[in-house]
């Protein structure tokens, strides 16, 4: 199982948001591009970058930055946030980007969707960001009613192959993560699932890593900030490493 540093960018900054919420930033770094080199020198496998700004504007307002994180490092970069317009989607799929992820269009677009497949093929991750188990889109300002379950058999009826799974109310709060979510949502499909939100402890990674066989990663952010456990004691729990501790 692979871990992904989070990096989310705002106003040209690394900061961590709470449940989501623009105006509960913190900042943890003002060179994303440099905190990417640092992840990368910590054994970092990929990196999981969000366009925050993109997110809220529903356009590509930090592409640049992020296209100079993805040619900075020799990983896999998975990128999201801002992806909702036909220009939008080819300038991703033209660039460096591994994983490209459609949040809010993959829900209300559906022509945008079968163009995003057609262009990135298993390059395209979609983001299930869930609150009370239905969709939220729009940056997560608003829920819509449409159950993750019901939109994850629809996007793998499509051909998509693999998803992010996000649980809002958990995101940047260190409260462990939604579990009995992701069994739920695991257990519905033949979908690759990433989880992302609430990791706050080594013991909430082995619990991911047991819940299900198609949980193939795992994003983690304010746990490895804040200093909860390192880089490396996570990545080694995931490995199944025996003698991982924290």
């Amino acid at each position: 199982m692979r871990l992904f540093p989070a990096i989310d960018i705002q106003q040209g900054r690394a900061v961590r948001l709470r449940r989501g919420d623009f105006e509960q930033a913190t900042v943890f770094g003002d060179d994303p591009v440099a905190l990417a080199r640092e992840w990368r020198s910590q054994g970092a496998q990929a990196l999981h970058v969000v366009d925050l700004d993109g997110a809220r504007e529903g356009r590509l307002v930090n592409i640049d930055l992020v296209t100079a994180i993805a040619e900075a490092v020799d990983v896999p970069v998975q990128y999201g946030g801002g992806v909702r317009s036909s220009d939008a989607l080819k300038r991703v799929a033209a660039s460096p980007l591994e994983w490209v992820i459609l949040g809010t269009s993959a829900v209300t677009d559906t022509d945008l969707l079968g163009e995003a497949l057609a262009l990135l093929g298993d390059r395209l991750v979609i983001g299930v960001d869930c609150e009370q188990s239905m969709v939220a889109t729009h940056g997560w300002q608003e829920r819509s009613e449409m159950s993750a379950q019901r939109f994850v058999r629809a996007l793998e009826s499509k051909g998509v192959r693999r998803i992010v799974y996000t649980d809002v109310l958990r995101d940047g709060m260190l409260e462990g993560p939604n579990l009995e979510g992701l069994r739920e949502l695991a257990s519905s499909t033949r979908l690759e699932i990433v989880m992302s939100g609430g990791v706050s402890t080594l013991d909430d990674l082995r619990r991911i890593r047991r819940a299900a066989p198609n949980v193939v990663a795992v994003i983690v952010g304010r746990a490895l900030y804040e200093g909860a456990f390192t880089l490396a004691q996570a990545t080694a729990v995931l490995e199944g490493a025996s003698g991982a501790s924290g």
